[in-house]
């Protein structure tokens, strides 16, 4: 016996229902997606605001300035080099100066001191700054709330000075580069120069003004050198005549030998002569012995003055440059 078929309509209804899951779980999943996406974003956020000190205690800096140009709001106030305060708003004074507000996290706060100064730059090149200098850390702290003036650069302001120097600058040149200018004169006569040094009388040519006397010049040293060659070969000749081996000096010498010889046997003679003389004194009876002896003596000591005066006469022949000696007897 077969059972009995479920009827028709209950069979719809499961249909519907097996149709509709699905559905349901992706609708799930797409709020579990936009939640986890959600808190993603929320956390990015929380953590950019943590990061950047958005939860931390700070001090309120309010800087006065004459214009507030390139200065927006989140820009920083740097110290050394480090940004230690923030830029929350910009308000205009009532006396129509600039107040630019300033956040500084207390725990940079110190190095801000009362007599801090601060500066808004605004370079040639990149954004404007904003700049705190403290030469004296050991100063009283910057109180919160505290209004400081700003002292403001703008590089900018010396382009037109900048230019105005550039345009006299090329001026300047211009004129010194001119056909007729100085330099260009200076420039001919250089040119000038050069080529009268690459001419034919050379530098000579160009000191004296003319070929003709740089020539003269040149014919003068050329006889000054043949004329020092001829006193060199002229040195040459008497330093052989007078030094050679046949020369005057050796003869010279060779004479004063043989006059020494000479004076030695007439200083032989002398010698004699005071004996003879020495016996003549003790014997002064014997005359006419002693006179003979006198005699042979005397002819000794002429025969040597003969011979020393050939001697004399001999050495002045030969010695061209002697002078008259008078040899004189005692």
């Amino acid at each position: 016996m077969t059972s009995p078929s479920p009827p028709e309509p209950m069979a719809a209804e499961l249909g519907d229902a097996e149709l509709i899951r699905p559905v349901v779980h992706l609708r799930l999943k797409a709020f579990a997606l936009l939640f986890f996406t959600l808190l993603l974003v929320v956390g990015s956020a929380l953590y950019l605001m943590v990061a950047r000190g958005a939860f931390e205690p700070t001090q309120r800096l309010v800087l006065i300035a004459d214009d507030s140009e390139g200065v927006v709001v989140g820009m920083d106030m740097t110290f050394s080099g480090f940004p230690i305060g923030r830029v929350r708003r910009i308000e205009l004074g009532g006396d129509g100066t600039a107040r630019i507000l300033i956040d500084v996290p207390q725990k940079d706060a110190h190095w801000l001191r009362v007599s801090s100064v601060f500066t808004l730059v605004r370079g040639i090149v990149g954004g404007t700054g904003i700049r705190a200098y403290t030469g004296m850390l050991e100063d009283a702290p910057l109180p919160d709330g505290a209004e400081r003036p700003v002292l403001r650069g703008d590089a900018t302001a010396e382009i037109p000075q900048l230019m105005s120097s550039a345009r006299e600058l090329l001026g300047n040149l211009n004129a010194l580069t001119a056909a007729d200018s100085a330099l260009g004169t200076s420039l001919g006569n250089v040119a000038t120069l050069t080529e009268r040094l690459q001419g034919p009388g050379g530098a000579l040519g160009m000191l004296l003004g003319s070929e003709t006397d740089a020539k003269k010049i040149v014919q003068t040293l050329d006889r000054t050198n043949a004329l020092l060659a001829r006193i060199d070969r002229m040195a040459a000749r008497a330093d052989e005549q007078v030094f050679g081996a046949q020369g005057v000096m050796p003869e010279a010498r060779a004479t004063v030998v043989e006059l020494r010889k000479l004076l030695a046997d007439a200083r032989a003679s002398l010698t004699k002569v005071d004996a003879v003389l020495v016996q003549a004194q003790a014997v002064g009876a014997n005359v006419a012995e002693g006179t003979a002896d006198l005699d042979a003596l005397r002819a000794d000591v002429e025969a040597s003055l003969r011979k020393v005066d050939g001697l004399v006469n001999e050495i002045n022949r030969r010695w061209p440059f002697a002078r008259d000696k008078e040899i004189v007897l005692p």
